[in-house]
């Protein structure tokens, strides 16, 4: 039953009916943020960005985080508004910066996204993975110089970027790759280089199966050399892989 004004402000007062707040038995209510975060984990994306903007003046961390929902919906167009709005409010936001130039790649805009990932650079120099994605915009611009640097620094900041396949949080990485038989050839070289022996066959193998088709450069290539009296390096280069 409904009280009166009166009674109803006898009872604030009082404490009767009011929203319980945080005690060592009852933690604080969880923030729009942190539920949308949970939707975010369990990949629901529509609940997630309906969460997220609840707030009435989203930070830039939550407008990025928008972005990054709409990003996994496809719907890339939004996503590249988010991202913007969210570099609008911090001009010096890495990782806002980075995943706009994620959506500049997707639509091969490489020129657009190169100049993106370093501008991010400039605000996270130590960024592995914005490292990672600079390399892939020049791959995509057939510059493989200056990507074999990009990657070579990313493996040195963050060992197992390549490794990983995270597109949560705040920062997007690039996976799609053209050529990923030449690709993936890079990366054996520099994990050979490295002596990271295991990962150099794997993609020396996923090179193979996505029809690289120079395997006399596996035979002659100096960084390949401590593979060549191994077994299984042995076995790659007498097998024919079935390309997928």
């Amino acid at each position: 039953m409904a009280c009166s004004p009166a009674l109803c402000q006898e009872k604030l007062h009082a404490g009767v009916g009011a929203v319980p707040s945080a005690t060592p038995d009852r933690p604080a209510p969880l923030s729009n943020e942190a539920r949308a975060d949970i939707f975010m984990a369990r990949k629901m994306y529509r609940e997630a960005i309906e969460t997220y903007l609840l707030d009435a003046r989203p930070s830039a961390i939550v407008l990025n985080k928008v972005g990054i929902a709409y990003h996994q919906t496809g719907d890339l167009r939004t996503a590249e508004k988010y991202y913007q709005r969210a570099i609008k409010a911090r001009p010096d936001y890495a990782e806002a910066i980075n995943n706009l130039g994620t959506i500049q790649y997707a639509n091969k805009s490489y020129r657009r996204a190169v100049s993106s990932y370093k501008k991010a650079l400039r605000f996270s120099p130590n960024s592995a993975s914005i490292h990672s994605n600079l390399g892939t915009a020049w791959f995509a611009r057939k510059k493989y110089a200056e990507a074999i640097a990009c990657y070579e620094k990313a493996l040195q900041l963050g060992p197992e970027v390549f490794e990983h396949r995270s597109t949560s949080g705040v920062l997007l990485q690039e996976r799609s790759v053209a050529e990923r038989a030449k690709f993936h050839y890079h990366l054996a070289k520099l994990y050979a280089k490295q002596g990271r022996n295991e990962l150099a066959l794997l993609y020396i193998r996923k090179s193979l199966e996505e029809g690289f088709k120079d395997r006399g450069k596996y035979m002659e290539e100096v960084e390949f050399s401590q593979l060549r009296g191994l077994p299984e390096f042995e076995l790659l280069m007498k097998l024919e892989p079935r390309v997928l």
